[in-house]
């Protein structure tokens, strides 16, 4: 592979292109491909960077390259197209032999064309591993203006174009082999879990929408609305310093009923039906994930040896970097993590402070008008503040991942990305969920009683639960984060990207002398494609992780989040398809057999819902109060045949009475000299207002509902997970044959060696479905 020349480039004679260095002589090949080019400004051409940019050429040409220098003089780009000599190929085919192959005299298929991912795949490790002779790689040239981009060339899209990227075809299957051969495994299986998550969301949707819907059929007959709009005479406690009134509690009518859509007795099943859902959902995605790569040759495809064979391929001295694991850079991660979380929570207590703060806001004389709807005001601008947070926080949490990983120096690129992955989500799951954890589990609950109310900083009071219950407050917040998170992103990662591919081409279109060679003119329209990174396809599966953490983990309070997801996710699968092949530059494709560290996370969030859901229904919700009031209180318990609803008298008995001459200053609230009592949700007694037996007693069985539900919904998992294997029968009998055949094979060719005793005929390969090419010694991907 050592070059026989100064530097192999071919320069087109046209008037577009000019020579700007010294080149070679050479001969194209027959069958010359570009499939990766380099882009510089032609200043570049005059200044001593051009020493750097040759230098860096000359060593891509040593390791086996050919280069074809192009230019546009009107739009001062130069362009360098890359091909890779055969010989890069077939050292890639050679180090990727199966060792458990045929012996060296068996006979070997006719090597195959090499796949044009593979090929960019090949050609972009090796540019950006390249180092000149003072030690720059392409990314220090880019930085230092040497170099402007790099991008593989969008080549053959045009039958994903028809069939897949564009609206027409958002209910139709995806192609995912095409999608494979085009943009590589790891993007293939992005879009194969993605339709797989939709698939799969049809049944959740439904079911959320179901127990959503028959809290409509109960809209008017619920006892504790019905109550609750009848209650003309309880007249409830200010709930902050901004109610100067007594609230009547039937003013709450309407709160009441909605509150009754979400926090019924079809939440539990639906919590439990979401975690049974979580587990069928992954099992299932695993034995399709292990159908599909076996369909691609790739079940027993290593990464390791993979990147091996590429560090190879570019560097022939490279040395094998072992596995090292260090307990103080551990340690450090660890603190500094920690760090961050600590940072994330107090991000939640600003957001508190902000409620805290608005509320006393909103009720100031100059917003008279937003008076008797304060909390709601709170809640919904509290909701839009949390999201401007999350925005700006996801930027720092991805820079302060990436330091963290450089410092813990990960051995390959694949451990980096696992790394990165870790930290980034655990960063961005405090930043999104801090808030709706805080509304959950905190609000309303550490604010004290009326008459001594808890004080920030001694002197706001801190913000109480929608007079409906703190369920509402939950269902606000989840419904305008759900919402604005993905109506705002999906149009975001549309909008952008369509209007900056418009804004570029329109200014290239000024030009007065386009390129009449039609290679330089494919090559300049991938230029004006806008550029990707590594984080291109990261960052995909992290708006569905985050997404996923939504759909899951508050479903109890928000049953109709599988649906918004459901309906975003339709969008979604169309809009990346339209970004990646029409409106971006083409993705490096890469190649994976699973969906790496992202089936970690997706467990863990399953996990994680259980827990959050179970104390959702136990502490947020009204449902154990009911329950328990239903089976120790109630009416029907002093009349076993009786007729009468067993929830009523439920609102009279979860209000406690609070004396209004307890007030500090009772003259100024209006109307007090006409009452002496008021109520409020909690389990107090008078005159101490301490916590009464039925506090304790309630707290006693959430406790226990809490242990109860984890178990059985944690057992359901284990259950499920066991009963649907993750590898299908037919994979594994398949490959026991691939492993079988081999055997004979091996054994044949042994006995043909000792000179044809025993030898038999030759055994025949199997008949199934399964690709032949896993019976070759070869890597079926080149």
């Amino acid at each position: 592979m050592q070059g026989k020349e100064s530097l192999r480039i071919q320069v087109e004679p046209e008037g577009d292109s000019f020579p700007l260095m010294e080149i070679g002589t050479c001969e194209a090949e027959a069958s010359e491909q570009w499939d990766y080019v380099l882009v510089a400004h032609y200043r570049t051409q005059r200044d001593p960077r051009q020493v750097r940019q040759q230098q860096f050429l000359q060593e891509l040409e040593r390791k086996g390259f050919h280069i074809k220098l192009q230019s546009i003089q009107d739009q001062k780009l130069v362009f360098f197209g890359i091909r890779a000599d055969n010989s890069i190929f077939d050292l890639y085919r050679t180090l990727l032999l199966e060792p458990e192959g045929p012996t060296p005299n068996a006979e070997l298929a006719a090597p195959t064309p090499v796949p044009v991912a593979t090929r960019i795949r090949i050609v972009d490790f090796v540019v950006m591993k390249t180092k000149t002779s003072a030690g720059e790689t392409f990314e220090d040239l880019v930085k230092d203006g040497v170099f402007e981009a790099r991008f593989p060339l969008h080549k053959g899209e045009g039958y994903l174009k028809k069939t897949w990227a564009g609206w027409r075809h958002m209910f139709r299957k995806q192609p995912i082999d095409e999608i494979r051969n085009y943009f590589g495994e790891k993007v293939a299986l992005y879009f194969a879990w993605l339709g797989w998550y939709n698939y799969m969301l049809v049944p959740a949707a439904l079911t959320g929408l179901l127990v959503f819907l028959s809290g409509f059929s109960l809209f008017d007959a619920s006892q504790i609305s019905k109550e609750i709009c009848e209650a003309h005479d309880i007249l409830m406690c200010p709930l902050g310093d901004h109610s100067r009134r007594y609230q009547r509690l039937s003013e709450t009518c309407t709160f009441a009923k909605l509150t009754h859509l979400f926090d019924n007795d079809g939440t539990v099943v639906f919590a439990i039906f979401m975690a049974l859902w979580a587990t069928v959902f992954l099992e299932i995605w695993k034995r399709q994930r292990a159908s599909v790569v076996l369909h691609w040759d790739l079940y027993v495809w290593d990464e390791d040896q993979e990147e091996m064979a590429l560090e190879l391929i570019n560097c022939p001295n490279y040395k094998l970097r072992p596995h090292q694991h260090s307990y103080l850079r551990s340690a450090v991660i660890l603190i500094l993590s920690l760090i961050m979380i600590c940072l994330m929570i107090g991000m939640a207590h600003i957001l508190v402070v902000y409620r805290v703060l608005a509320s006393a806001l909103f009720s100031s004389s100059a917003l008279l008008f937003l008076e008797d709807q304060v909390t709601t005001a709170v809640v919904v601008t509290g909701a839009l503040v949390h999201y401007v947070t999350i925005s700006i926080m996801t930027k720092i949490n991805k820079h302060v991942a990436l330091k963290l990983c450089d410092f813990e120096m990960p051995r390959t690129f694949s451990e980096r990305e696992s790394k990165f992955t870790i930290r980034f989500f655990t960063l961005q799951f405090f930043t999104h969920f801090s808030s709706l954890i805080y509304i959950a589990f905190i609000l309303g609950r550490i604010n004290g009683h009326p008459g001594k109310s808890t004080r920030l900083a001694g002197l706001w009071k801190l913000e109480e639960c929608h007079a409906s219950g703190c369920m509402m407050d939950l269902f606000v917040q989840m419904a305008i984060i759900m919402g604005l998170k993905q109506t705002l992103s999906n149009c975001g990662e549309y909008l952008v990207p369509w209007v900056t591919h418009k804004f570029r081409s329109l200014r290239a279109s000024e030009a007065r002398h386009l390129p009449r060679d039609p290679e330089l003119r494919d090559w300049r329209r991938n230029y004006l494609l806008n550029s990707v990174n590594i984080f291109s396809l990261f960052d995909e599966f992290m708006e569905m992780m985050i997404q996923y953490g939504f759909t899951t983990i508050f479903v109890a309070a928000f049953p109709l989040a599988p649906l918004l997801a459901l309906f975003s996710n339709l969008v979604e699968i169309r809009l990346d398809a339209i970004k990646m092949v029409w409106l971006q530059r083409r993705l490096v494709p890469r190649k994976a057999k699973d969906i790496g560290t992202w089936l970690q996370v997706l467990e863990t969030i399953g996990v994680l819902a259980v827990i959050a859901n179970g104390m959702i229904i136990a502490f947020t919700s009204e449902f154990i109060p009911r329950v328990v009031y239903k089976y120790r209180y109630s009416p029907c318990l002093k009349e076993a045949n009786s007729t009468v609803d067993c929830l009523k008298g439920y609102v009279n008995h979860s209000l406690s009475v609070f004396h209004t001459k307890d007030f500090q200053d009772p003259d100024r609230i209006e109307g007090s000299e006409n009452v002496t009592l008021c109520r409020y949700r909690d389990y107090r007694n008078p005159p101490d207002y301490n916590f009464s037996e039925q506090f304790w007693f309630l707290l006693a069985i959430r406790l226990a509902f809490v242990i109860l539900f984890e178990h059985v919904a944690l057992c359901i998992k284990l259950i499920a997970a066991w009963f649907v294997p993750d590898v299908p029968q037919s994979v594994k009998n398949k490959v026991l044959e691939v492993k079988y055949q081999r055997l004979c094979e091996k054994m044949w060719h042994g006995r043909q060696r000792l000179g044809g005793v025993g030898a038999g005929s030759r055994p025949p390969m199997p008949t199934h479905p399964y690709p032949a090419s896993i019976f070759s010694a070869r890597s079926t991907d080149v």
